[in-house]
């Protein structure tokens, strides 16, 4: 269907002599075939180069998720566009870094947003600024689709050219665009459908936001990939994930998910007798969570771990035990390894240190950030992931720590120092530490521990925060204390302040 362009190509491949099968169902129980699909991407395509896209050009969208949103990515692919996603979340002070910094051609918005980030597009000179409303049937952007005929050709990209652009924070606070290519985002999606035993039968519940890796480079990908369909949720909707476990058979979700199922009488294992698989990600999996969904439903969890620079790396088997506080063995054709945290050597069986990963679909460098690249990404192509972790005899990977202090709140990535910055700005206060405890609920809740020199509010903290920062962002709690504990260098000891407050939410 598109043999000149390498992710559409691989992506509408495993559809292409079943057309009129289901690829999507929406919340109001309409379908979407895999031939509308790609015709409508096509229409994307085509509006996005008569809005003054050229290939390798970037594509920003903030927008709610719907199968617009969909055809938005697959059409910024087809139309030989790099797709930035941007979370919904995000403040304009936010929105204006990724604008500038990547700088778009075309950025797509609500329209209720469109007085505030116009002014942000045109500091970061977008050619163009279109809309599209939150159900995905309004805006100037669904007019500009409308102008258009399917049939559009497809722009050659090959392997190595960028199809995607993923911001991930910054422990300074500046987030870092990972450069992702055709054939980074197909092979990993190819490699996942197989592990996990997709075919063309199987039907996903998919109730992930889409602006991130799992959401839209798993999920969506995967169920390309195999020619196979979903049910497209604009949210987790608890009840509506439970009534839809009699047709489905795939759920992916965070952890998040789960505990929240858990919470319903209606789930036990008559309940879940047409799944076969229940996937998690994006942030750890509770041991608790994992053994209590076996005991109410009958089915192990199957954990992995994957980061947005790498995709997947590690999966707990389809085939075979799934151990509960790991993610499992490395992925066909990847290499992991755990080095020393000072010299960098490779650590035996059982040695905690760096997760380090070597990976053919591994991002090819952060956009603009040779150095940055360079620290993170060897020129033998192993990745310093972040990642504090072990592997046992068996070749299971577990993970103990994150190096950088990484928050991971109902699946998002909060990186603390990005919102020590905006409370520090707070008058009287003289220093934030933020650091994440666990939570029933989100895995690990955002706190903030706050030293003053006069008297400052939690309601001007939380003031300054909601402002400028997206929602997952804000601390949950914000605690004052006369000072920080420190070690003989002058370095806060943030593991202090977990141990102390590990209990908060408890």
């Amino acid at each position: 269907m598109y043999q000149s362009n390498y992710l559409a190509n691989q992506l509408s491949n495993a559809s292409k002599n079943n057309k009129q099968s289901v690829f999507a169902v929406l919340n109001d129980d309409s379908e979407i075939t895999y031939d509308s699909l790609f015709k409508s991407a096509e229409q994307v395509a085509a509006a996005l180069v008569e809005a003054g896209l050229k290939p390798g050009d970037r594509v920003a969208a903030q927008v709610e998720k719907s199968i617009t949103t969909i055809h938005l990515y697959l059409g910024s692919v087809i139309a030989g566009g790099v797709f930035l996603p941007l979370n919904t979340d995000y403040t304009p002070s936010e929105v204006e870094y990724f604008l500038v910094d990547a700088s778009p051609t075309v950025f797509i918005c609500d329209p209720s947003k469109e007085d505030a980030l116009s002014l942000v597009a045109n500091k970061a000179q977008v050619t163009s600024l279109l809309t599209l409303s939150k159900d995905g049937l309004e805006g100037s952007f669904v007019d500009a689709i409308f102008r258009q005929k399917s049939g559009f050709e497809a722009v050659p990209r090959n392997a190595d050219d960028l199809a995607a652009i993923l911001y991930t924070s910054g422990t300074t606070g500046r987030s870092k665009g990972a450069m992702l290519t055709h054939k980074a985002l197909a092979s990993n999606a190819q490699t996942l459908a197989k592990i996990w035993h997709f075919t063309s039968s199987d039907r996903l519940i998919h109730a992930l936001p889409i602006f991130h890796t799992h959401g839209l480079f798993v999920a969506i990908n995967v169920t390309l990939s195999a020619g196979s369909s979903m049910y497209l949720l604009p949210k987790f909707d608890a009840d509506r994930i439970l009534d839809l476990f009699s047709n489905a058979t795939v759920l992916m979700g965070v952890p998040t998910f789960y505990v929240r199922l858990l919470k319903s009488k209606n789930l036990n294992q008559d309940k879940v007798q047409n799944m076969r698989l229940f996937i998690s990600g994006s942030a750890p999996l509770l041991s608790e969570t994992h053994a209590q969904w076996l005991d109410k439903t009958g089915h192990a969890i199957l954990e992995r771990y994957g980061m947005t620079e790498t995709n997947m790396n590690t999966s707990n088997p389809y085939v075979g035990e799934r151990r509960p506080g790991t993610v499992g063995r490395p992925l066909p054709d990847v290499e992991v390894k755990i080095t020393h945290p000072d010299t960098g050597e490779t650590l035996p069986v059982d040695g905690i240190g760096h997760i380090q990963v070597r990976i053919p679909n591994v991002f090819s460098g952060y956009w603009k950030m040779p150095e940055k690249t360079a620290e993170e990404l060897s020129t033998d192509g192993w990745f310093l992931t972040g990642d504090i972790g072990v592997l046992d005899k068996s070749g299971y990977l577990s993970i103990v720590g994150r190096s950088k202090d990484l928050i991971i709140s109902g699946g998002y990535n909060v990186y603390p120092k990005e919102v020590e910055l905006v409370i520090d700005e707070v008058p009287n206060v003289i220093e934030s530490a933020v650091i994440g405890v666990p939570h029933p609920d989100f895995g690990e809740a955002v706190v903030a521990v706050v030293i003053t020199k006069g008297e400052v509010t939690e309601e001007a903290i939380k003031i300054a925060t909601k402002q400028q920062l997206a929602g997952y962002k804000q601390p949950k709690k914000i605690i004052f204390l006369d000072e920080l504990p420190r070690n003989t260098m002058g370095k806060v000891q943030k593991i202090v302040l977990r141990e102390s407050h590990k209990n908060l939410f408890s």
